[in-house]
């Protein structure tokens, strides 16, 4: 198992960390999981070009495939750009952004921040309006520093999106125990749900948060 996960990272670094999902996985280290346990080719990944595929060769002791066409092609670097005037503020592209690269509010302008988007156009059928487009990243260069970059804010983009939705979680396990107690005539409120505010994605998983609302729900359904 040791070994298998020292490939899984030996792979993953290979990899440019754009987040595409082009090789038809959702991250890089799901292809990089996909490539050690033999289940992929190596020519899946447009944006690591044929270095990719040559440095992937070598490492796994595989013949060297030209890109296999039906992910994509090799093209210089592009960046995404949003046209201001069409924007309509629907947030769609931010959601879809695995590397939170775009910024804006909800009916608020929109705009791309440029060195740190990752080139994956996953923004681009988000958009209703087509208001985005490509153009030529004016960096080409995609650093070892700008994949580590990406690959940071990618976690850090899921982390967040976990903790909105054990947020939500919460918030609708307050909403049901309200309408519970209102459906049933209680005669005084209970406390509201309490979640340990200070606790992080570092000191709690998920799945242990979501325990620690579950239990906290259970307790009152227990007093009543």
């Amino acid at each position: 198992m040791t070994i298998r996960i020292d490939l899984v990272a030996q792979i993953d670094a290979l990899l440019p960390q754009t987040q595409c999902t082009r090789c038809g996985y959702p991250s890089c280290q799901k292809y990089a999981e996909s490539l050690a346990s033999g289940e992929s080719e190596i020519n899946q990944c447009p944006p690591g070009g044929t270095e990719g595929i040559v440095a992937l060769a070598t490492l796994l002791g595989r013949p060297v495939l030209e890109l296999n066409p039906a992910n994509g092609v090799i093209q210089p670097r592009k960046i995404a750009l949003i046209d201001e005037d069409a924007c309509i503020g629907c947030a769609l592209c931010i959601k879809a952004c695995p590397v939170d690269a775009i910024i804006g509010a909800n009916k608020m302008l929109h705009t791309v921040i440029a060195h740190e988007c990752s080139s994956c156009d996953l923004c681009l059928p988000a958009c209703p309006v087509d208001c985005i487009s490509l153009v030529d990243d004016p960096d080409l260069n995609w650093t070892s520093e700008r994949k580590l970059r990406a690959r940071e804010r990618f976690d850090a983009h899921h982390i967040r999106r976990d903790i909105e939705r054990l947020e939500r979680d919460a918030r609708l396990v307050q909403q049901a125990e309200l309408l519970k107690r209102v459906q049933g005539g209680a005669a005084q409120p209970e406390p509201s749900l309490e979640v340990n505010s200070n606790l992080t994605p570092a000191a709690i998983s998920p799945s242990d948060f979501l325990a620690q609302i579950m239990a906290k729900a259970q307790q009152k359904n227990n007093r009543e």
